[in-house]
């Protein structure tokens, strides 16, 4: 199965969220596996990956206009097929940051349970469905994989402590001024120059890759953590709705663009799926495709989201237009940061 560590792990923590156990990603830990993921996607970084960037400001460009449509588009899916109201409608669709998403939520008073729900399981639809689906048309050749980490070379023991502990420190200090997704783009972004320049040869060991692959595809499924099946089977129909919409916008805008600049149709698709950065930088990783032109596309989402959310929701409606879904109180803030 195309990234398979990450998608059968996600499968069987949000099954067993579901059936009802507790499902816990101790923060220190997660943290932990943000890092070790940066760094290694930061390791595949090459001087020819770097000349690749020349293509990157058009299609970011198409990229914002991309998360703009899919956030209208998906907002008025919600609102006329299955009845949601404006704002809670936008939060919903919003192409990223969950964690900022169901803060405003929670502020606004907006259908809180109803839009974690709808963005959990796109997250997770995403995660899991994108890649069998690029896979079952014959967009990425899963019998070629690139490698993940290496073996554990004694000789660069020293090499290695410098890249985990370079990463580790600009890592840390990403997350402490609250850049988006710091502890992943500080690390991957050491790790890229540390490789880049060709200061640094060693890579992650691959068993703590697959590892960290594991842990991330488990704090994706936890998100499911104290839902119960009646309340999700109620947006059901709304998650896998908006989720189609998204997708099949994200389609028309990344097949407009490899008819623009010479990027594959697959590496396209992942980089403007509106799923969580870390994961679809790992399946770019595990399809063979380049994390560091997807990485790009990503925080780039992630930061316009952040912009226009507060916006639209703190001033666009008024409270009173806000359905509040009083039967059912909050759910705890996802652990997934994106």
């Amino acid at each position: 199965m195309p990234a398979g560590w990450l998608s059968g792990s996600i499968l069987a923590v949000a099954a067993a969220s579901v059936a009802g156990r507790g499902m816990l990603m101790p923060v220190l830990l997660m943290r932990t596996i943000f890092v070790l993921i940066g760094i290694s996607l930061g390791a595949v970084v090459t001087p020819e990956t770097l000349h690749g960037m020349a293509a990157y400001p058009l299609s970011i460009g198409v990229l914002i206009a991309a998360m703009a449509v899919i956030a209208l588009t998906g907002s008025y899916y919600l609102q006329t097929v299955h009845g949601w109201d404006k704002v809670s409608a936008y939060l919903a669709s919003a192409p990223g940051g969950m964690s900022q998403v169901i803060g405003i939520a929670a502020e606004v008073g907006a259908d809180l349970r109803g839009i974690a729900i709808v963005q959990t399981m796109r997250v997770i639809i995403i995660a899991v469905g994108l890649p069998a689906g690029l896979a079952l048309f014959g967009l990425v050749n899963t019998g070629i994989r690139r490698s993940v980490g290496g073996p554990f070379i004694f000789s660069q023991l020293g090499e290695l402590s410098l890249l985990i502990a370079a990463s580790t420190a600009l890592a840390l200090l990403a997350h402490r001024i609250r850049f988006p997704g710091g502890l992943l783009f500080g690390a991957m972004l050491t790790s890229a120059f540390l490789h880049g320049s060709g200061l640094v040869h060693a890579v992650m060991p691959w068993w703590v890759v697959i590892a960290a692959q594991i842990s991330l595809g488990a704090v994706t499924g936890s998100r499911f953590a104290g839902t119960p099946l009646k309340l999700l089977a109620r947006f059901v129909a709304a998650a896998f709705g908006s989720f189609a919409v998204s997708v099949a916008v994200a389609a028309v805008f990344a097949v407009g663009l490899i008819n623009m600049v010479s990027v594959p149709l697959a590496e396209a698709m992942i980089a403007f799926a509106p799923g969580s950065v870390d994961a679809m930088m790992l399946l770019a990783l595990a399809l063979s495709l380049d994390p560091v032109y997807v990485g790009a596309h990503h925080l780039t989402r992630i930061l316009l989201v952040s912009v226009a959310m507060p916006l639209f929701a703190r001033h666009g409606v008024r409270r009173d237009e806000i359905f509040v879904d009083e039967e059912h109180p909050p759910l705890k803030e996802p652990q997934l940061e994106e």
